[in-house]
């Protein structure tokens, strides 16, 4: 039973929508087993249509209820046997066929790495069915056999060990959490308290949120706008930006990770020191002693990541307990009497004296200053991407990203917040840490600081700055305040050990994931995943060796702040990749998660860059630098990658808006370029002709190779041939679009393409076609098609080129090609005294380059020779305006062009050789009706139409005199230039085919260089004057 729901979706709402109908058709396979299980053999339920017949399904009235309409017929059922056991397997087939499935996850998914793909069967795959199935041709077994893999697969023995996966709240939120918890809440807020005043702290807590909760945003949405897998960050950025920034930024985000450890490492190993301390324990000295405690430490926690993400977890879930232990009980501690020992140490509980003085800054030392603090206080925020992090281990990163990273920014927000107001109400800025400064009496003169008021004289060490207790000295305030000194040393354990270890977990995966790209050179030996959840152990590695490196610093400011570049450049990036994934208004950005929005992005990126320089402007130009070399670097390796990033869609709402706006621009002669269609066929079988229009279209003008493909060949063309030949051309880096069409013949085919090709203003003006060489040895219509395709041209107001290289243009038979029979192979037609020597090709071909990518003499330096033009007749200017902008090129930039203008018919006198040559070629073209008595004209016309009667040949004799003296003109003044440039003569509708291809061969043949056949469409394509 098949059962239809009316789902109606948004936008957003593609995966959800597919899941949906996924049930459906289990819901209702469900239903046809349990129907089927109860029919005898052989027999049908109602509304079933037999297997051994199409036909329509029977409807029963029944079926149909007030909210579900159902549909009885019959399915196919396939058999499957595992081990001699026979059972009935269920197919997901369409109501429409059986080999047509229902909509499935699987065909939607994006080729990912180490998955099996599934496809879909194809139109052909449909059609061929249904008409062996009309047929009778096909049982229901061989309809079985050709399903696509994936639907008629032996049920598989028991699969492998599932690799462990998270929710929303193990796997984002408290992980979340405690990255944000670290040293900096126990060791440094207090302090940057007392520098920055309750109410700049509390502001900086909230622009930091404000930058982190943007940045979460922009992340929920990336993350459910379709799958995100392990990689996190580096991921989202890559897939969103492509590969020159994400890849960018995935090295130094991973980087700024392994940092992360050493920061956290640092703070515990600090703590650490100073509990040594108080006891008056010391192994070498203080500065070394917190780098042997920090190596130690992190050792143990190289232990704990390499047993794996549940250790991990479970660890993460042991510190989260200790930390809520910790909170509460510095939250009792600021209620609760404080002993003397602790008044002397400057906590005297809740005073609004303390209060309103510790409401404004008081800056002290080299980071006195609002951005100084900001850019300490920053990283411990930074711990919102570590759900995004390990997005591989989570059961739905869609759903648990959003939910998980928003709760976790909420929830440490208000513990900042509430921990910054209730230290700076119950501490003083400044203490002694000596009992012995109580005052006895009620006198206070001579006494300074608001401690005078609570009966302590703190004087002495404050004009001396040596107090070493206090808010602004002490960074145990919490511990001090706290009802139990060593719960809140045990809650800085948690924290910094927590967050050092979420840090060790998220950048070897981070790393990973780059490396599996296969982007930067040396690094793919990282790549390698090791058990069920693919764990980076390599990677874990050189991350542990990195942060030694900076523990070794053992100095939490100077860290902070490398850190703080590196992670407001990945939250500016994240924010600009949502941001430009929403303007770009592609169909493939449909996030689910409703609450982004795409200003709020902007704004996050543009702060995230304006805090860095605030911070440290050397670090955020070194941060920018490295990023401009890494870019730079993928720039010119162009990677082989396509992520359909949204770079990818700007380029195109770019490209759309500049053609349009177009349309409305009128042409203007001082504008005018030659966008040329170019037959080439396929491009890599005569390259010359790439070659040489793209020497002065290449980003000027439109370029575009026009390749005519036969009816008969098109069954046994490769399906790939068209990206073959893309690939050939952006090898060779011709800036040239490739269209191939179908037609019956060459001058079909042309025809189509200068009707159809081409878009608004980016149209063709200028057809370019290869000169045919082998004409005496073609068939007399293979002749009139090519004759008729320059017919057309200029019926169509374009411009014509005809270039012909004196070795011919084709070169499939030194590359292994499959000739294209709507073009034929060119054969060397020379005159007998100009044939050049069979060491030297005119066209500049080496026998060492690549059989793929044949050099041409277009691709070679010209150096001083010249470019001749002979301009016979006055076309509008084209063919003067094509050889001016080859010389714009550096291969033909220091050629010098001469311009021969032959004007004076009389100074034309015959060549009895060379006529007689050119008699000889078009001899066999002739009727010669004139030498047969008793036939009349019509009569050999009837049998022969394409040859030349006599009086044709006679009435054109003296144009055909000219093309002959003109050649020996050409000749004798451009035996060795670089290349030749002649008008081409207008054909008249009555100048026969044979006859006109003769006049071609005529002016081009016996020069050692390429020689082009150009003429204009009779319309100014130069001017003399600015207007």
């Amino acid at each position: 039973m098949h059962i239809f729901h009316l789902l109606i979706y948004s936008s957003g709402k593609l995966k959800q929508l597919l899941r949906t109908t996924e049930e459906l058709v289990r819901l209702s396979m469900g239903q046809f087993k349990s129907k089927t299980e109860g029919l005898a053999p052989g027999s049908l339920g109602q509304g079933q249509v037999s297997n051994g017949e199409e036909g329509p399904p029977r409807y029963s009235s029944h079926h149909f209820g007030t909210r579900n309409a159902a549909i009885t017929m019959s399915g196919e059922v396939s058999r499957a046997s595992e081990q001699g056991d026979s059972k009935m397997e269920l197919r997901k087939t369409s109501l429409y066929s059986t080999i047509d499935m229902v909509p499935q996850m699987e065909h939607y998914a994006g080729t990912l790495p180490c998955e099996q793909a599934k496809s879909r069967p194809s139109l052909e795959a449909l059609r061929k069915t249904f008409e062996e199935r009309a047929g009778g041709n096909m049982t229901s077994d061989e309809r079985i056999s050709n399903m696509p893999d994936g639907e008629n697969e032996e049920s598989q023995g028991p699969s492998e060990e599932s690799p462990v996966r998270f929710g929303w709240i193990y796997g984002v939120k408290i992980p979340c959490m405690m990255n944000i918890w670290g040293v900096t809440l126990f060791l440094q807020l207090t302090w940057i308290t007392s520098q920055a005043g309750i109410v700049l702290t509390v502001i900086i807590i909230l622009m930091s949120v404000t930058v982190t909760t943007a940045t979460a945003l922009s992340i929920s949405a990336i993350a459910t706008n379709g799958r995100v897998v392990s990689g996190g960050t580096y991921f989202m950025i890559s897939r969103s930006l492509g590969p020159e920034l994400g890849a960018s930024i995935g090295l130094i985000f991973s980087f700024a990770n392994a940092l992360s450890v050493a920061l956290n490492t640092v703070g515990f190993a600090q703590v650490v020191c100073d509990l040594m301390q108080s006891f008056n324990v010391h192994m070498v000295d203080y500065t070394n002693d917190m780098r042997i405690v920090g190596v130690i430490t992190v050792t143990a926690l190289l232990g704990i990541s390499l047993a794996g993400m549940e250790w991990e977890t479970k660890a993460q879930i042991l510190f989260f307990l200790v930390l809520m232990v910790s909170f509460a009980n510095y939250f009792v501690g600021t209620i609760i009497p404080h002993s003397v020992e602790k008044q002397g140490r400057g906590v005297f509980g809740y005073r609004s004296d303390i209060f309103i003085e510790n409401l404004t800054p008081n800056w002290r030392g080299p980071t006195g200053s609002f951005f100084a603090q900001f850019s300490i206080f920053f990283p411990a925020v930074t711990g919102i991407l570590y759900g995004a992090n390990i997005t591989g281990d989570l059961k739905d990163p869609s759903s648990a990203i959003p939910k998980g990273t928003l709760m976790a920014i909420f929830w440490t927000t208000l513990s900042y917040i509430m921990v910054a107001v209730t230290s700076g109400a119950c501490v003083v800025r400044d203490a002694s840490g000596n009992t012995s400064d109580i005052m006895t009496g009620n006198s206070t003169d001579g006494c300074v600081g608001l401690a005078c008021k609570y009966g302590w004289n703190f004087t002495q060490c404050t004009e001396s700055q040596s107090c070493q207790y206090g808010l602004a000295n002490n960074v145990q305030v919490m511990a001090e305040l706290s009802g139990f000194y060593y719960l809140i040393t045990a809650g800085v354990f948690a924290a910094s050990l927590s967050s050092a270890l979420g840090y060790l977990v998220s950048a070897p995966k981070i790393f990973q994931c780059l490396c599996k790209d296969n982007i930067y050179p040396y690094i793919g030996v990282f790549a390698k995943g090791y058990g069920k959840n693919d764990e980076p152990l390599r990677a874990y590695l050189l991350t542990y060796f990195i942060a030694i490196a900076f523990i070794l610093i053992a100095e939490l400011n100077t860290i902070s702040a490398i850190i703080s570049n590196f992670f407001l450049c990945s939250f500016g990036l994240i924010n600009i990749s949502c941001f430009h994934a929403a303007i770009t208004n592609s169909p493939g950005w449909r996030p689910s998660f409703p609450y982004y929005n795409k200003w709020i992005a902007l704004y996050g990126a543009v702060v995230c860059v304006v805090l860095m320089f605030f911070f440290t402007w050397w670090t955020a130009l070194i941060t920018f630098g490295v990023i401009a070399v890494l870019f730079g670097y993928i720039i010119y390796k162009k990677p082989k990658i396509n992520w359909g990033s949204s770079v990818q869609a700007s380029s195109y709402n770019v490209a759309l808006s500049y053609s349009m706006s177009l349309t409305g621009v009128e042409d203007h002669v001082k504008n005018f370029r030659p966008q040329c269609l170019v037959m080439t066929g396929p491009p890599n079988q005569r390259p010359a002709l790439v070659d040489f229009v793209g020497a002065f279209t290449k980003n000027a003008s439109l370029m575009i190779c026009g390749d005519i493909m036969m009816e008969p060949d098109r069954q046994t063309q490769h399906q790939d041939a068209t990206d073959q030949s893309v690939k050939w051309l952006n090898k060779r880096k011709a800036c040239s679009f490739y269209t191939q069409f179908t037609a019956n013949t060459l001058r079909e085919g042309v025809r189509y393409l200068l009707q159809a090709s081409g878009l608004g203003k980016l149209k063709p003006n200028t057809l370019v076609l290869g000169f045919k060489s082998n004409w005496r040895e073609s068939s007399p219509e293979s002749i009139g098609d090519y004759i008729h395709t320059i017919y057309d041209t200029f019926d169509s107001k374009f411009c014509l080129c005809i270039l012909r290289m004196m070795d011919g243009l084709d070169v499939s038979d030194e590359s292994d090609f499959k000739v294209n029979q709507g073009f034929e192979p060119d054969e060397s037609v020379e005159c007998d005294d100009h044939q050049l020597p069979e060491s030297e090709s005119a066209d500049g071909i080496s026998d060492n380059s690549h059989r793929d990518q044949i050099k041409t003499v277009f691709q070679t330096a010209q150096g001083k020779k010249t470019i001749d033009v002979y301009w016979i007749a006055d076309d509008g200017g084209l063919t003067l305006l094509v050889p001016y902008l080859l010389t714009r090129r550096k291969r033909w930039h220091s050629c010098k062009i001469r311009v021969f203008i032959v004007e004076n018919e009389q100074d034309i006198e015959e060549r009895r050789n060379d006529m007689d040559r050119f008699l000889d070629s078009v001899a066999p073209f002739r009727l010669h009706d004139e030498q047969q008595e008793g036939v009349s004209v019509q009569e050999l016309r009837q049998k022969d139409p394409w040859k030349i009667s006599d009086k044709e040949f006679e009435a054109l004799r003296l144009k055909s005199e000219r093309k002959v003296r003109l050649n020996e003109i050409i000749r004798k003044n451009s035996q060795h230039t670089a290349l030749v440039l002649v008008s081409l003569p207008v054909p008249h509708s009555d100048c026969p085919s044979a006859l006109y291809m003769a006049w071609l061969d005529t002016l081009t043949c016996g020069l050692h260089c390429p020689v082009v056949l150009i003429r204009g469409n009779q319309e100014n394509v130069l001017t003399f004057y600015l207007q």
